[in-house]
């Protein structure tokens, strides 16, 4: 069985394909999504800083992954980055940052997520593609399912200001948002 704790040794380094080159200074427009909350969100209307990380899909306990999904640049890792954002919640708060996962799976499949590895925030369901193709998010597909690239937005006032794409180790991820974070004060 796989273990989606951890990343193992090896795994190909996603290169930049220029998927989300287009990203940075776009205006979010208006697209609700659903929440493992249970409620509803659109990302344009919220004001301040939020932080959105995309991932393709989580792992389910005692079910491997799909096959190849190793080989696939910057495929694994959902987990790993994941746990990176639930460990720095607070220092992202810290800093005046919200912050949202983001992929294609349903809520109640993230909600399992959510609860298995107590996260402090909710995840955003695009299962049906509508944040996705309006903005021209980067996918790729595999065995029957098309799945976001690893990307994470920094968004203000409904706006993307910054974009780390590709975001390889996932599990730096979070590290990788604070020290711009720190840089860049809203």
């Amino acid at each position: 069985m796989t273990d989606h704790q951890q990343l193992p040794e090896g795994l190909p380094v996603p290169e930049d394909d220029g998927g989300a080159a287009h990203l940075t200074g776009f205006r979010l427009p208006s697209v609700a999504l659903p929440t493992t909350a249970g409620r509803i969100v659109d990302l344009s209307t919220l004001s301040g800083r939020w932080v959105v990380y995309a991932y393709p899909r989580t792992g389910e306990p005692g079910k491997d992954s799909p096959p190849g999904w190793n080989e696939i640049p910057g495929a694994r890792g959902c987990t790993p980055q994941s746990c990176s954002f639930r460990d720095h919640h607070a220092d992202l708060a810290a800093l005046g940052a919200g912050v949202f996962g983001l992929s294609t799976q349903s809520s109640a499949y993230q909600r399992e997520a959510v609860e298995r590895l107590h996260l402090p925030f909710e995840i955003l369901s695009d299962e049906e593609f509508r944040l996705t193709e309006a903005l021209g998010l980067p996918t790729f597909e595999t065995s029957g399912m098309r799945l976001l690239k690893r990307l994470t937005l920094i968004l203000d006032d409904g706006q993307v200001t910054k974009v780390f794409y590709p975001v390889f180790p996932p599990d730096r991820s979070a590290e990788d948002v604070l020290e711009w974070l720190r840089a860049q004060p809203a």
